[in-house]
Formats: C-alpha cells, sequence, structure tokens
C-alpha cells in the first residue's frame, strides 16, 4: 500500500491480502462459508448477535419489553464472532442472507420467521408487542422517520467516519475530513430536534432512541472510535443530555452488556437465556 495517488483500474480485483482492519472477513461475495447448524434455546424469541452498537440496539429493546412486562418478549442470545466468520456459517445466513448482525428467529410463528436488520427488528417487535412505538398515525410517522434517519445514516458514522479516522491502515485526509464534516452535521441534526423535545419522536421513549442512542449516544458519552475529542463533542448539550438519560435506565444497562466478551468482566455478558445471567456469581 502506498501513500502514492491512486489510479482505479479499468475493472476491479479483490485482493485478498489488501491489509485492510477485517480484511480477513471481509469479501465481494455472499453465501456461506462453511457449515454451522445456530444453537436454539428454550424461547420462543432466539438472537444472533454481538454487542456492536446495532447489537445492542436488539438486546435493549428485549429488555425494555421485559421490563415493561412482556414476558413473551424473554429470549436467547448466542454469540455470533465476526471476527472469526461466524456469520458466514449456513445456519447465520439462513436467517440473515446479508451475513450481517444482528439476526432473529420468532419460532413463537409456524413457521418460524426470521427478522434481519436492526431497524425491521425493532419495528418487528414493537408491532408485535405493541410497545415502543406511538399509536397515533402522526407521532408514529415522526417515530418510524427518525428510524429510517438512522438506519440510512450510521452508515456514514460507521463504515465512514469510523473506517477511516479508527480503522483504515494510512489515514487518507480527504477522505477523514468528509465523513468527519458528515459526522458532525448528522449530530447537529440530532442537537436541535433534541432541543425541544426529551426524546426523537417526542415526547415519548421509542425505538427511535433505541436505534440511535448506541451509535450517537455512545459517540457522545462513551466514546466510540476514541473521537470524543476530535468531533468536540462537548457542543452537542442536548445529545449529551438525552444520552445520559437512557444510559441511566436499567434495561439499558442490562442490554449493552449481552453478547459482550470485551471489556471489564462487569460488563460483559457473553450469551443471555434467562434474567437471573445478569445476577452476580456467587463466590
Amino acid at each position: 500500500m502506498s501513500d502514492a495517488p491512486y489510479t482505479p483500474p479499468r475493472v476491479w480485483t479483490w485482493n485478498k491480502d489488501s491489509g485492510q482492519a477485517f480484511s480477513n472477513i471481509n469479501r465481494p461475495i455472499a453465501g456461506a462459508t462453511h457449515e454451522k447448524v445456530l444453537p436454539v434455546g428454550r424461547h420462543p424469541l432466539q438472537l444472533y448477535s454481538l454487542a456492536t452498537p446495532n447489537g445492542v440496539k436488539v438486546t435493549v429493546m428485549l429488555e425494555e419489553l421485559l421490563a415493561l412486562g412482556h414476558a413473551g418478549a424473554e429470549y436467547d442470545a448466542w454469540i455470533v464472532d465476526i471476527l472469526s466468520g461466524d456469520q458466514f456459517g449456513s445456519g447465520f445466513v439462513e436467517v440473515n442472507p446479508n451475513s450481517k448482525i444482528p439476526a432473529l428467529m420468532d419460532r413463537s410463528t409456524d413457521p418460524p420467521t426470521r427478522v434481519f436488520e436492526s431497524g425491521s427488528i425493532l419495528l418487528y417487535l414493537a408491532e408485535k408487542f405493541g410497545a415502543l412505538i406511538p399509536a397515533d398515525p402522526r407521532g408514529r410517522t415522526e417515530c418510524l422517520s427518525w428510524l429510517f434517519w438512522q438506519m440510512g445514516a450510521a452508515p456514514i458514522l460507521g463504515g465512514g467516519f469510523g473506517h477511516f479516522f479508527k480503522y483504515a491502515p494510512i489515514k487518507v485526509e480527504y477522505a477523514i475530513d468528509r465523513y468527519t464534516m458528515e459526522a458532525k452535521r448528522q449530530l447537529d441534526v440530532l442537537d436541535r430536534r433534541l432541543e425541544g423535545h426529551a426524546y426523537l419522536a417526542g415526547d415519548a421513549y421509542s425505538i427511535a432512541d433505541i436505534a440511535a442512542w448506541p451509535w450517537y449516544g455512545e459517540l457522545v458519552t462513551g466514546d466510540i472510535y476514541g473521537a470524543q475529542e476530535f468531533l468536540d463533542v462537548g457542543t452537542y448539550a442536548n445529545v449529551a443530555r438525552w444520552s445520559r438519560q437512557i444510559t441511566e435506565r436499567p434495561a439499558v444497562q442490562r442490554g449493552r452488556r449481552v453478547n459482550r466478551p470485551w471489556g471489564p468482566p462487569e460488563t460483559q455478558l457473553r450469551e443471555r437465556h434467562d434474567a437471573s445471567d445478569f445476577d452476580p456469581p456467587r463466590g
């Protein structure tokens, strides 16, 4: 790899040994690379995920539903090690042909219902349990607008800013400047919205907040990518207030631990099969 100007070839070819972050698992084709049957626990909802921002959305949603008294939201959460290529196992590809976490199987239906893409899972669960989404058409539309805003915006934040700022093997000024500008614009969009509203959809906490918090809330108050100083996040006071408010929710504190194999031991929970899994181990 060189710092010299890059001239694209007439036809692009895949360089398996490019040296880029995650190049050992990224590839330009879909489908399974190996046979691997997914485990199935005792609950109707089976989640296959990892505690990345997109994965945290769904575990927080499930824990919030349980906190609201929806017993049918009990779930088994199985870890998918994306650095080892678990997402390319045949069982996972059957649930999500795009080989991205999270993926959900609802076995309370006949036949079982597969749901993939984190925003789709949030909407599916909100409709299934009639919770965390406004009932009135105007409120529902506002909620869904912010949900889909997040789904469209996060690739710019993660695959754009996060990749070039933190993971790219060389720092490209143009790429970092371009995606930093867009990341800050998105934070400004949120900050302006939250200036006069407690939550994204209005006065009530909803799936829009659950979707946006692991990305933008954690960017401002949790420092994903180690970019707090670089992005001058202290200028987004309304986002910070909103993020702290959500972080304090017990269901959020539980959900962010699920399928997390890194960090201090008290923040980790590789798999979740019962509420008692959150209890500290007995001495």
